[in-house]
């Protein structure tokens, strides 16, 4: 009998909304067997505690992280399963990470608020893991920002679109953001025994305009062990992308092992709720 799994979730550590015995409940709820919390640059979901909960309902709860890394210049995510969570040189490499992030936090709202945004860096400076989605939603949920944000889009703009717009290359308050590469990632999670999976390839075909060739390379480079096949693409305009046959097909081809995932953020009616409940798999 096949395992149901999800194996690409955020919580509430992270840039997800729910906390990680929300998440554990929802993969009951879901009937699901295995999952794996990977949030960003992270492990901090992890202890006794949620282990035992996630035990005593029925869940396997595989360790699990997502590492933030640059590839010429595109921002791309590396995942790291069955690693050991206290692993010492994981977490001071992942608390370097974050602190880029902070930096990259006060950068960034430098240049928000030269055009007249307000941001509340206090507050998202508390937020460990912070990251562009914390704050693209720190500026569209303030009142204050509604009459510039009216003005440049025409309407309060979700998320997604604030960030396409306003914070990556190109736009008027990006920030390069000091990141490691794909091949230090992976030896951070070798090293903490872990196995390396590049997350959702399809994702950087539509965003970044990255060929299969360029997939395989990074995925050489870094001698992964896979890809995240199993992924339903939505893009910024909430078009649903299914190319799971193609990477199934691309992993089997070039000997790789697939992995499923949903890159569960929060329940909002368009992206796949964990275990993919509300797409068909």
């Amino acid at each position: 009998m096949e395992k149901k799994i999800d194996l690409h979730i955020h919580t509430n550590c992270s840039d997800g909304d729910n906390s990680i015995y929300e998440v554990i409940d929802m993969a009951i709820n879901n009937k699901l067997d295995m999952i794996s919390i990977t949030d960003h640059d992270t492990v901090m979901a992890y202890s006794d505690e949620v282990f035992k909960y996630a035990y005593d309902r029925g869940i396997e709860l595989v360790t699990g992280v997502e590492i933030s890394v640059k590839y010429n210049n595109e921002t791309i995510h590396v995942l790291g399963y069955n690693i050991d969570v206290e692993n010492e040189n994981l977490n001071i490499k992942l608390e370097m990470i974050r602190n880029q992030r902070h930096i990259y936090l006060r950068d960034v709202a430098d240049k928000f608020m030269t055009l007249g945004y307000i941001v509340n860096v206090d507050s998202l400076d508390k937020i460990e893991a912070v990251t562009k989605a914390h704050i693209a939603n720190d500026i569209i949920n303030n009142k204050n920002n509604s009459k510039l944000l009216i003005d440049k889009f025409g309407y309060i703009p979700d998320k997604g679109e604030f960030i396409e717009s306003m914070m990556n290359e190109g736009c008027p308050c990006f920030v390069k953001k000091k990141s490691i590469s794909p091949v230090m990632a992976a030896e951070m999670i070798r090293e903490a025994g872990g196995v390396v999976f590049l997350a959702h390839p399809v994702a950087y075909k539509y965003e970044d305009g990255l060929t299969d060739e360029d997939i395989l390379r990074i995925v050489r480079e870094m001698n992964a062990d896979g890809i995240e096949a199993n992924y339903i693409y939505v893009d910024k305009f909430n078009n649903v992308i299914d190319d799971r046959e193609h990477y199934q097909k691309l992993a089997r081809d070039n000997g790789l092992k697939i992995s499923t995932g949903t890159d569960f953020h929060k329940i909002d009616g368009i992206h796949p709720e964990i275990g993919f409940v509300n797409y068909e798999m």
